[in-house]
């Protein structure tokens, strides 16, 4: 199994480092790719994360799950045709998309919103046209969540979903993390 997780300047790091971290433990190999032309990506609160490649190397390639964080870094990659075909191209393949936070209006740029059940940030719900407290939306392909205080609910979900409930309690546990239903 394999992740491809995009970073952009601004980016919520809780929302990056959660799943990197948790993916990880549960043996998923997670691509850092930055959208830019640096491999150092700096997120909203100053801290910079070292990129394996860069996004344009690695965005034809199909990965098992693409993972797109949010933070107010997102507005730089609203209607950029890469990332629109990079979430279409592995949705239509029947790959997993998770976008936490603000990322899921680029579900909305990409055409790929439309009668799907998904949860954002508040500051993105007008837009996108949701009105959800869940802290986790599942409807396959994706997987949306509401910020940096559900990104450990949304790892351990992109987990179940990519491995099983198992593991991803599995992984809950390890971490003293109680709150799976």
């Amino acid at each position: 199994m394999n992740a491809l997780i995009c970073l952009h300047p601004g980016f919520e790091e809780i929302e990056a480092v959660v799943p990197i971290d948790l993916l990880s433990r549960a043996g998923i190999e997670v691509t850092q790719a930055a959208a830019g032309d640096a491999r150092t990506v700096t997120g909203r609160s100053g801290v910079s994360l070292q990129a394996d490649c860069l996004l344009d190397t690695c965005s034809e390639q199909l990965f098992d799950l693409v993972i797109l964080p949010g933070g107010p870094g997102i507005n730089g990659l609203r209607n950029n045709s890469s990332i629109c075909d990079l979430l279409s191209n592995h949705a239509n393949a029947g790959k997993l998309v998770g976008c936490i936070c603000a990322a899921p209006l680029l579900l909305k740029d990409a055409g790929l919103h439309s009668g799907r059940k998904l949860v954002c940030h508040p500051s993105a719900e007008a837009e996108l046209g949701v009105d959800s407290t869940e802290p986790v939306i599942v409807d396959l392909p994706f997987i949306t969540s509401r910020g940096a205080g559900t990104a450990i609910a949304f790892a351990l979900a992109l987990i179940e979903q990519l491995t099983s409930r198992e593991k991803a309690d599995e992984i809950a546990a390890s971490i003293c993390w109680n709150h799976r239903d």
